[in-house]
């Protein structure tokens, strides 16, 4: 019989709300776990992969050995069962939501803290260095339209449980084509299909999840906020997009929930297609006004093979549609920009109060920048690096996954001073593991897991008045403890639910 701990029938006490002295040494979470056979477990696989299928948690397949492989398709990596997760650090993490919302409007609204804060990675990020130049290129047309510019943020707050210190830790901000908010909802729905006819399971304990509804909400309301008639979403993609399926469930409740319609395009097709009025609005060829540009696409240097896609994005920023996001709010969901925010006084700049700088602080992971190697405290942060790299790890500017370095590639990246600003150090957040049946590709291994918790978040301004801003739902990805990275479509982990505990 296979044991799994992500299962409960009681309530578990949670790791990181014990104190030093109760706490187990372990890292790995004590689990009552439900013992099932291998033929058990079959069966259930099948139920999963059967009901992901039947409710579009697919992703495409590509496989060539189809008539047309951009049409086929297999139900999404996922878990067969939910991850045991403490209620009370759920719930803080969807408190804070709304004020980690505010704080990446109030940090892109500075613009000069930007530009200082960003400028020793951009002397080595060329990346980053051009998102910054966008910034400057395209400030007199946003300063024209400052008192009705449109902003839409949809953002993702990721989280850890740090067993070691029994702390719950940040991971990242992310400002720009926060994924799998959909077929994360299908999970939730999926884990509660499935725990209702095992009978085993208190389906309480498996929270609602509305970003299927929360995220298309959001974009509707920006397209109604910015008015103009038969105003579409015009949604940036990356050619050959896997993960299509679930940007067509945002496709498909705009228009059913909302009547608005979705243009898929990629920032080639939009430099090919796009016109800009006098009036800052754009027209694709089509004759489609855009109301909302949304990008699931533009976060790393490959989505720009040639200045064509660059010329696109400007046209995009010096435009009256609400972008998602500005370039203001991709660079404000930085690395570099949430290391500093964690120095002492930073982050009070932009929180009303020194209260709510401090509620969010309590989320901070250690983080060091890199621009000064000759400084005392950097220097030491260095060498302890060094002599305990995996205790660390180091961050480029960079999205999507499959970009951090660990172990050896740490240590070897760390002993060449030469663009170490491009960096940020992080402490390396070690989380709980519990045993999970994983499922890809219709087949199941078992295995001791690790898994990462992301809050989603809607923020929407016009001008000054703030017209929506809210906690909109919820993903967890959980990957095989031997994994350093996370992430779905880099092929990391898996999707994932909560099943809350007290």
């Amino acid at each position: 019989r296979i044991n799994f701990g992500s299962l409960y029938t009681k309530g578990q006490r949670d790791l990181a709300g014990q104190s030093d002295h109760s706490r187990p040494r372990a890292t790995r979470m004590q689990a009552t776990s439900v013992g099932l056979s291998k033929a058990e477990v079959d069966s259930l696989v099948q139920d999963a992969v059967v009901w992901a299928n039947q409710h579009g948690m697919v992703v495409a397949l590509k496989d060539k050995s189809f008539v047309n492989p951009d049409m086929a398709v297999i139900h999404a990596p996922l878990a067969a069962f939910p991850v045991a997760f403490p209620k009370n650090r759920f719930m803080q993490a969807k408190a804070v939501m709304p004020l980690f919302n505010r704080v990446i409007d109030a940090v892109a609204a500075d613009e000069e803290y930007l530009e200082a804060t960003l400028a020793p990675a951009a002397k080595f990020d060329d990346f980053t260095a051009r998102l910054l130049q966008l910034l400057r290129d395209s400030r007199p047309a946003r300063a024209a339209r400052a008192d009705r510019e449109l902003v839409l943020g949809i953002h993702r707050s990721d989280y850890m449980l740090d067993a070691p210190s029994g702390k719950f830790l940040q991971v990242e901000l992310n400002t720009i084509a926060s994924s799998f908010g959909c077929l994360s909802s299908l999970t939730s729905r999926m884990h509660r299909y499935l725990a209702a006819r095992r009978g085993k399971v208190d389906v309480s304990r498996l929270p609602d999840n509305p970003a299927i509804q929360k995220i298309p909400e959001a974009l509707a309301a920006a397209a109604a906020a910015h008015g103009a008639p038969g105003g579409a979403v015009v949604m940036v993609v990356q050619p050959g997009e896997r993960n299509a399926y679930d940007q067509q469930w945002i496709q498909l409740r705009l228009w059913e929930d909302h009547g608005v319609r979705t243009l898929r395009r990629t920032l080639a097709d939009i430099a090919r297609e796009g016109t800009l009025g006098g009036d800052g609005t754009v027209k694709l060829t089509c004759g489609t006004p855009v109301s909302v540009f949304y990008f699931r696409a533009g976060y790393t240097p490959t989505d720009y093979p040639s200045d064509v896609e660059w010329q696109a994005r400007e046209l995009i920023e010096r435009s009256n549609a609400a972008r998602c996001p500005t370039a203001a709010y991709q660079l404000a969901g930085a690395k570099k920009v949430q290391q500093d925010l964690a120095r002492p006084g930073v982050l009070e700049r932009f929180t009303p109060s020194p209260s709510v700088a401090q509620d969010l602080r309590q989320f901070f992971a250690g983080l060091w920048g890199l621009d000064n190697l000759e400084e005392p405290d950097t220097r030491d942060i260095v060498a302890r690096a060094l002599a305990d790299p995996d205790a660390f790890v180091l961050k480029p500017q960079r999205e999507g996954g499959g970009n951090n370095l660990y172990g050896s590639q740490l240590v070897s990246r760390l002993s060449d001073p030469v663009g170490l600003s491009a960096f940020i150090l992080m402490h390396k957040i070690r989380p709980p593991a519990q045993r999970s049946v994983l499922v890809r590709n219709g087949e199941w291994a078992e295995a001791d897991t690790l898994s990462e918790l992301g809050i989603y978040g809607t923020f929407l301004r016009r001008g000054k008045e703030v017209l929506l801003n809210e906690e909109v739902g919820h993903l967890v990805r959980t990957k095989r403890s031997d994994s350093n990275e996370g992430g779905v479509a880099a092929g990391f982990a898996v999707l994932d639910s909560p099943y809350l505990h007290d």
